[in-house]
Parts: C-alpha cells; structure tokens; sequence
C-alpha cells in the first residue's frame, strides 16, 4: 500500500480542483473571448481530464484505468470550464453591446429595458 492513495482529499483538491480547475476556466475564458459555441471548451475538457488523471498516475500512484475518478475530474473540469465561459460572455456581452444588454449576475446578462 502506498502512501498516496486514491481518495485523499487533499490531492484532489490541489489537483483536481485548483489545478485543474483552474486550467479548465482558462480554457472556457478563452474560448468565450472568440467568439467560439459552448461545446467548444466541454469538448476541450476530454483531452484535459485524461491528462489530468495521468498526472494522478505519475504523481501520486492512483489508478490510471479508474472510469469513477475519470469521470469525476471531467465533471469538475466541465464546472470550471462553463464558469469561466458564461462570466467571460456575461461581460462581452454587456461592454461590447451597452445600448442592449446589461449584466443580470456573474453568468448572466439581460435586455436593457
């Protein structure tokens, strides 16, 4: 058994959540700078989750055929990804087209009335 194991929380915070997470809202940020449709930066995170789930293989010993973490750094990639998307077009949105639109929120805008 080693030290590092599968379910310490503290690896995938680090990891998965901040590392991870982190890299997946630059990617949504980047693709909602160009303009680019939603599935863009979700179709992005499968490259980005394999990756990441290697870097668990390499690093801390985890099992690199795991579909359960797998499929759950894909979900908190995917998390990332959309906030850093919607924030990013919430923002254009409103600053690129102030006579039409307003933000409504973070992830969000609306018509001016």
């Amino acid at each position: 058994m080693s030290l590092f194991v599968e379910d310490n929380l503290w690896i995938f915070i680090i990891m998965t959540v901040i590392g991870g997470g982190g890299a997946a809202f630059m990617a949504g940020r980047g693709m909602a700078m160009k303009w680019r449709p939603i599935w863009m930066p979700l179709l992005a995170m499968v490259p980005l989750a394999l990756g990441l789930r290697f870097l668990h293989f390499a690093l801390f010993e985890a099992n690199l055929t795991s579909l359960h973490y797998l499929l759950t750094d894909f979900v908190v990639l995917v998390i990332g990804a959309f906030l850093g998307y919607r924030m990013t077009l919430a923002k254009k949105m409103a600053n690129q087209y102030p006579w039409l639109y307003e933000k409504a929120g973070p992830l969000s805008w609306r018509a001016k009335a």
